[in-house]
């Protein structure tokens, strides 16, 4: 079989996967199953709630792409989701339910760069996704189990600064909601809060020298929720979920630094906010309704080519294609840029992300689309970075 224009044979090995059949589980996860693979070999042997033990894979991820690991829940459980890259790898997960939306994601939280995510899950069907950290190829290891079953990483060190509910009976109080303040987790490990009625609320914290985590506690230490590296190394929750009228505790450790200061936010969560924040760091696809600004780069015929002079939040763009075929999309940078690339569909559904392909800081997402319209975010990947980074878009058909 021949192929035109193909520049590698990472090409052609993509472009061999437009002739092969649909899976049966490509509706999985609002179609990020596709390709997958079921985490106890078949669909029967990965119901987690059943299963005596932890089930567990071997992951190639390859540059730039996800591996997809399904599991399924015949009723609702405590669930441990955890990935370990071998040698120097550094795993992201986002675990998605049926639908497609990410329920939890985590960078760092197995500790030594491994990923783990620990929550209540109802009965279904899950998808497992795992990329790597600065988009290069690495092997790994997924794992899913109950809380009973043997973890596969170590978990977060407690932080000589706190992180745990030890000190919340001597917390500082914080302030008004809306309001910041700046402290190291040597000088102020808790910081306490009180709500007089019922709200939800968004805490961040943020020096990435300090590479903090934040951990909310309510009334009686009772754990609500903790994140480490929502944006960058930079750490936010968002409790959507009303709090009920009473003190609440925010318990802070640092990675990497405890001296240094750390500004920490504590305000009442604004949903419209959250989602343009969501849409500025390219982690879901905009409405093409006109409320988030995009340029509409036409139909790829063969070759497209657009500058952008891109900062730390995404550029977007749409592009039509009107045959199944393969698209291979680069963010190239100019001078000291570091691109960062994602691709969604019309539905909101993500295509593939890339941070640095290959051994530079450019970027490239390859995938196989069938006709529609595909939007496409770019931005620098240093916070604060701004630079010309040009796109380009490529389309390779099957020879005739």
């Amino acid at each position: 079989m021949h192929f035109l224009n193909l520049r590698s044979s990472a090409l052609a090995v993509a472009m061999l996967g437009l002739a092969a059949p649909a899976y049966a589980q490509d509706a999985i996860c609002g179609g990020a199953g596709a390709g997958g693979q079921w985490i106890g070999g078949d669909q029967a042997s990965s119901d987690i709630a059943t299963a005596s033990s932890y089930q567990e894979q071997m992951a190639l991820v390859l540059g730039g792409n996800d591996y997809v690991s399904l599991f399924t829940l015949s009723e609702g459980a405590d669930v441990r989701m955890e990935a370990a890259g071998r040698g120097a790898g550094d795993t992201i997960i986002d675990v998605l339910d049926s639908n497609g939306s990410v329920v939890i994601s985590d960078d760092d939280s197995g500790g030594n760069a491994a990923s783990r995510a620990e929550t209540y899950l109802d009965a279904g069907t899950y998808c497992v996704s795992v990329r790597s950290y600065d988009g290069g190829p690495m092997t790994a290891f997924v794992r899913v189990g109950l809380q009973e079953h043997e973890p596969l990483t170590e978990g977060l060190m407690v932080s000589t600064g706190g992180s745990d509910a030890s000190g919340c009976e001597t917390a500082t109080p914080f302030g008004a909601l809306g309001t910041s303040v700046s402290a190291s987790v040597s000088e102020t490990p808790h910081w306490s809060f009180t709500l007089d009625a019922p709200t939800q609320v968004s805490i961040t914290a943020e020096n990435e020298t300090a590479d903090p985590v934040i951990t909310l506690y309510g009334p009686n230490e009772v754990y609500i929720d903790e994140n480490d590296d929502f944006d960058g190394l930079n750490s936010r929750l968002d409790i959507t979920e009303t709090l009920e009228p009473g003190t609440y505790c925010v318990a802070m450790a640092a990675l990497s630094d405890e001296n240094a200061p750390i500004t920490v936010s504590i305000s009442e969560y604004d949903a419209e906010e959250a989602l343009q924040a969501l849409y500025a760091r390219g982690e879901a696809a905009p409405p093409l309704d006109g409320s988030v600004p995009f340029t509409a780069l036409g139909e790829l015929a063969t070759r497209l080519r657009q500058d952008v002079q891109a900062n730390d939040d995404v550029t977007w763009f749409t592009l039509d294609v009107t045959d199944s075929s393969l698209i291979v999309v680069e963010a190239i940078g100019g001078g000291n840029s570091d691109p960062w690339l994602v691709i969604y569909d019309d539905l909101g559904r993500e295509i593939g992300q890339n941070d640095d392909y290959g051994d530079g800081l450019d970027s490239l997402v390859m995938s196989r689309v069938q006709p529609g319209t595909y939007i496409i975010g770019v931005r620098q990947y240093d916070s604060g970075g701004s630079g010309l980074i040009r796109l380009v878009a490529e389309r390779y058909v099957r020879a005739q």
